[in-house]
């Protein structure tokens, strides 16, 4: 009742944009204007060719009425002047009154549309899968921006929801892992989705270890159908491969077999250790295998990313923005509104009114009888 109630409610609304545009697409129309910015559409144009059905009929009833005698239509109140007393009388302007509602009923099922301007949509041109760990040591704080300490995973949910974006017009997916790997959103255009997945990601919820593997032989099972050109996977981590059932090298020579490029960040602060002769040096991060990363990049035709602090990562996915342009073409697409409504209603209206005047003209010549 509430769907009945609303949708009363904003039919006044519809009409008078239905009403606008037919007005806009007529006068394009009639003041002969070649640019096709705005159209009048027929979706069914073949039925108009029944416009002059009822002259036929009208015809074939003139000239075998004894072969219709037992068939009593709406059709008789015209073409019956007999029984009305009638021989010339009002026929003409019952036949012109039923013609219009027949060429009403015809232009509503021939569907009337509005065709408005073109408008440029962008067509995707990459096929990106972001695959980025969750695993428990993404909470350590140890990237920096100034003096103040962020955990990696924060820094991630902000850097890579930028990025997510930015990429307009390429289609995005996302996969989690961290024991295990699961695809948080598949390929789509619909990037405030994945941008908001990004930004819930949840350290833990996939395991403590991590699976780079497994990530990676997920993304090929997801990108392997995809356009040989657009196959792009980002894998971020910041350890090494400590669980899962494929190894990372292996998977990348899967994701070569493939096509798929994948270009990889290692992600986390160095750390200072004592030499032997007392001097401090800087050394990877702990549990980050650079090694392996530098390898999988490289089978797959992609590039190792290293990012120590905020900074660092916002630099790693600018340049991933130059490696991996957007190259989304534009297509055209047309805003179509329906306006079969209009003669439809009309038509409706029509034989409400010739209704009323049939039935006012009966009463009109039964009253004389009756007082006799």
């Amino acid at each position: 009742m509430s769907t009945l109630i609303a949708a009363v409610t904003e039919l006044p609304q519809q009409l008078q944009v239905s009403w606008q545009l037919l007005v806009s697409a007529l006068s394009n129309f009639w003041s002969g204007s070649t640019d096709d910015a705005i159209s009048l559409e027929w979706v069914v144009p073949h039925v108009l060719w029944f416009i002059p059905l009822p002259l036929l009929v009208f015809w074939l009833l003139r000239h075998r009425r004894t072969a219709l005698t037992a068939l009593r239509l709406p059709v008789d109140l015209v073409l019956n002047t007999e029984a009305s007393g009638e021989r010339h009388g009002n026929r003409p302007g019952w036949l012109l009154l039923a013609f219009t509602g027949w060429l009403l009923l015809l232009m509503a099922t021939a569907r009337p549309t509005w065709v408005g301007p073109p408008l440029d949509t962008p067509v995707s041109g990459r096929d990106l899968l972001l695959a980025i760990d969750i695993s428990g040591s993404m909470r350590e704080n140890d990237l920096y921006q100034g003096n103040q300490s962020y955990s990696r995973i924060d820094v991630v949910r902000q850097v890579a929801s930028e990025f997510v974006e930015r990429r307009a017009g390429d289609r995005i997916g996302l996969i989690m892992f961290g024991s295990n790997a699961y695809v948080q959103a598949p390929l789509t255009l619909d990037h405030r989705t994945v941008a908001h997945f990004i930004r819930e990601a949840v350290v833990g919820l996939a395991g403590r270890s991590t699976a780079i593997g497994d990530a990676i032989g997920l993304g090929v099972k997801r990108l392997r159908n995809r356009p040989v050109d657009s196959r792009i996977m980002l894998l971020l981590t910041d350890g090494s491969n400590s669980a899962g059932v494929v190894e990372p090298l292996d998977a990348a020579r899967v994701a070569a077999q493939n096509n798929v490029k994948i270009h990889t960040i290692g992600v986390g602060a160095d750390r200072e250790e004592q030499s032997l002769f007392g001097l401090r040096v800087r050394a990877s991060a702990s549990d980050l295998d650079e090694k392996t990363l530098i390898q999988v990049a490289e089978t797959t035709g992609g590039q190792y990313f290293r990012a120590r602090d905020v900074a660092d990562l916002r630099r790693v996915y600018t340049l991933i923005d130059e490696l991996e342009p957007i190259e989304s073409e534009e297509e055209n697409f047309r805003v179509r509104h329906e306006l079969f409504m209009w003669p439809l209603g009309l038509a409706l209206l029509l034989s409400m009114l010739m209704t009323i005047l049939w039935h006012g003209r009966t009463a009109l010549k039964s009253e004389p009888q009756s007082k006799l």
